[in-house]
């Protein structure tokens, strides 16, 4: 059992001699073929659901490729793609033969149009903009076709550039006019202002082309292999050797800047994830979808676009010494554009682990435990783990004399498929939390046999479409069971696979080709005990609440190309049995819900941000942007209420905390936040109302058994 539940950990390296199917020897002199083999016989013979190499994977590698290196269509011509049009059925055989003839032609093309383009945007801004020009840009390259002319790229190029520097004239006009009383300024005319935006532009531009220069061969033949992993599923993916070091660190937790994880997707940088107890999780401002545009240090005046830039070159902007400052040109979910200056600092642990609190609401008392993520750490038995913190605060809890619990997985990314169990079994008596499966192998069905019970009562479970892997298990196994009431997003992430990581240097034999970086794959799939998947569809809510991100596509069925939903035999499992009418909770709380003037307020708001972002024609005329954009202020003004709003509920910390909170500073302003956080929460308020309507109704023991 502790074999099989130790392959759940995402962060653990496997030896490539501890795997049991393959006995070949790589030791290829060509570094390129010797990576190619490495990477092909991976996809083949471990990944979860390996593909035939065939026309159809080639046409889909081809297509990824070059979406990959020109996603906008400003680089290549169709002539080029005339030109590669050949190999399009012919990259199965090529990959199969650890050819990258293909790749080559590509990269060297490439190269080429890139220096190019770089003469192309300096004459472009060489002369000034007409911003009286009724004209538009398109921004969605899906409905571009690739340019067959010289002077077709130039126009693509002078729009968006265009667009680009309307966007610094309109602030630059706009901070002008809001000063004008003041009259220590200098006054500027338009056609200064227009000057400076293009120099801005071209310093933009500039500064981006330096990083495109520092890409290395090695850096393009990533994106290459990439587009081979990813054909097989968004979580398979090759680590170059500087990429490998990044990894190592994110998984070692010892994370350094502001505590945020950053992905590039086409030339945009997103936030991903905030990590608990870092800087920016505990400021509160930075928000996952977020786009970095710039990044400018405290101690300089310009800031550095990181539009296109290396996801590596941009993350060593972002980190600095602790105590200093880190200033961010963010594009928010609604559109707008803001800068937030984010302190750097050391992830706090304390703030990673679960943590509680007690408020009492219609003479009732309610505990709420708040856990951000699975932790364990197998290599040290004395350290804390999920479970046996979650066990404490609800132990503590029911000494404080809990009516009911609310057990928060919001933003819970997932960890140790053990904890999960473990967790699982803390409100059951016994029993299956969750099944898994490898590929040709029968499912295991993971068991709770303790069967003590630590928390009989009433139970409410908090997610949204951030609550990923090992919380969708817990989710899920207490909704099968009938255990818990689900409150949340309209569903879960959607992420049933498991990855395993290898470093790649241990398969090749006296390795002279320097270092290989390492492979991600997905091996496995996790089920339900009811048998369905996880996979994209996630645990949907039992009471949905709408959210900012209701619209916006945030979860695992939104990726590119993700694995399929499915389902396997129930396993056998046993209803938890009480007198509680689950299902006129469940519609009392909706009724709540749809009465209720924040929600609306909430879906108008969501629905806005989706349209906001649904936006890819944006006028070129400076009175057209400006009117749009006051608009834009003026719709998102309505909303600024939701900031402020108060539940009237009072929070506290448990009778332990208070000599901590006494002798620890820092440890009373985190607690303090995060109790005024819930206090302005509508969803946690929420959850606290179906506890009411549940304590209501007396306790029960499992009784039902359902067979397979």
């Amino acid at each position: 059992m502790k074999r099989n539940l130790n392959i759940f950990l995402l962060a653990i390296f496997v030896a490539f001699a501890s795997c049991s199917f393959t006995t070949k020897t790589f030791d290829n002199p060509d570094k390129d073929k010797l990576l190619m083999q490495l990477i092909t016989y991976l996809l083949e013979q471990g990944h979860f659901q390996p593909k035939d190499f065939n026309d159809d994977f080639s046409k889909d590698v081809y297509s990824r490729f070059l979406k990959r290196v020109d996603p906008y269509k400003h680089y290549f011509y169709q002539s080029d793609l005339d030109n590669f049009k050949k190999f399009e059925l012919e990259l199965d055989d090529q990959i199969q033969n650890y050819d990258v003839q293909f790749f080559n032609l590509v990269y060297e093309q490439l190269m080429l149009r890139i220096e190019e383009s770089n003469a192309t945007y300096k004459a472009i801004l060489s002369s000034p903009f007409d911003y009286d020009i009724d004209e538009t840009f398109q921004s969605d390259p899906d409905q571009l076709e690739f340019v067959s002319s010289k002077k077709q790229m130039r126009e693509r190029w002078r729009k968006q550039l265009k667009l680009s520097t309307l966007s610094n004239y309109h602030d630059l006009v706009s901070e002008q006019d809001s000063k004008k009383e003041d009259s220590v300024i200098v006054i500027k005319s338009k056609s200064e202002f227009e000057a400076e935006s293009r120099a801005a532009t071209l310093k933009s531009l500039e500064e981006t082309a330096v990083y495109m220069n520092d890409l290395r061969r090695d850096d393009w033949l990533s994106m290459y292999i990439n587009s081979i992993a990813e054909s097989f599923d968004p979580h398979t993916f090759y680590f170059a050797p500087q990429d490998k070091e990044r990894f190592d660190a994110s998984m070692s937790g010892k994370y350094e800047g502001i505590g945020a994880r950053l992905q590039k997707k086409m030339d945009e940088i997103t936030i991903t994830e905030l990590i608990s107890g870092g800087s920016a999780w505990r400021q509160n401002k930075l928000q996952v979808g977020d786009i970095i545009l710039k990044v400018r240090q405290e101690d300089e005046e310009e800031s550095v676009s990181v539009v296109g830039m290396r996801l590596d070159d941009a993350v060593k902007l972002i980190k600095g010494p602790k105590g200093t400052n880190v200033i961010l040109t963010l594009k928010r979910v609604d559109g707008s554009i803001e800068d937030l200056r984010i302190p750097r600092d050391e992830i706090e642990l304390e703030e990673t682990y679960a943590k509680s609190s007690i408020v009492k609401k219609d003479n009732y008392e309610f505990g709420v435990i708040n856990l951000p993520k699975f932790y364990i750490d197998f290599k040290d038995k004395d350290s804390r783990n999920a479970t046996t913190d979650v066990k404490k605060e609800i132990q503590r809890l029911k000494a404080e004399g809990m009516d009911g619990l609310v057990l928060d997985l919001r933003n819970n990314g997932g960890g140790s498929l053990k904890t999960v169990v473990d967790i699982g079994g803390l409100f059951i008596k016994e029993g299956p939390i969750v099944q898994v499966r490898s590929t040709g192998e029968d499912r295991e069905v993971l068991s709770d046999r303790d069967k003590s019970v630590d928390w009989d009562g009433p139970l409410v479970i908090l997610v949204n479409e951030f609550s990923a892997s090992a919380s969708e298990i817990l989710a899920a196994a207490m909704q099968d069971y009938k255990r818990a009431i689900i409150i949340g997003s309209k569903q879960t992430y959607g992420k049933g696979t498991v990855q395993n990581v290898i470093d790649l240097n241990r398969m090749v034999k006296n390795n002279k080709s320097g270092d290989m970086g390492a492979f991600k794959f997905t091996t496995q799939k996790y089920y339900r005990i009811n048998g369905g998947s996880t996979q994209l569809e996630g645990v949907k809510s039992d009471v949905v609440v709408p959210n900012r991100y209701t619209y916006v596509d945030m979860g695992e069925r939104d990726q590119d190309n993700p694995l399929p939903w499915d389902e396997i035999k129930p396993a056998n499992y046993t209803l938890w049995e009480s007198s509680i009418d689950y299902q006129t909770m469940i519609d009392r709380s909706r009724a709540r819900m749809d009465s209720s003037p924040e929600m609306k307020l909430i879906d108008d708001n969501a629905q806005w941000i989706k349209k906001v972002q649904s936006k890819d024609l944006y006028s070129l005329k400076y009175d057209v942007y400006d009117t749009d954009l006051k608009l834009n202020e003026k719709e998102s003004k309505r909303f600024e209420s939701l900031k402020d709003y108060q539940s009237g509920l009072s929070f506290e910390s448990l009778p332990y905390e208070l000599p901590l909170m006494e002798n620890d500073s820092v440890f009373k302003k985190n607690r303090e936040r995060w109790h005024e956080t819930l206090q302005k929460d509508i969803y946690m308020e929420e959850a606290l109302n179906v506890l009411t309507d549940l304590t209501l109704n007396p306790k029960g023991d499992a009784l039902t058994i359902l067979k397979e």
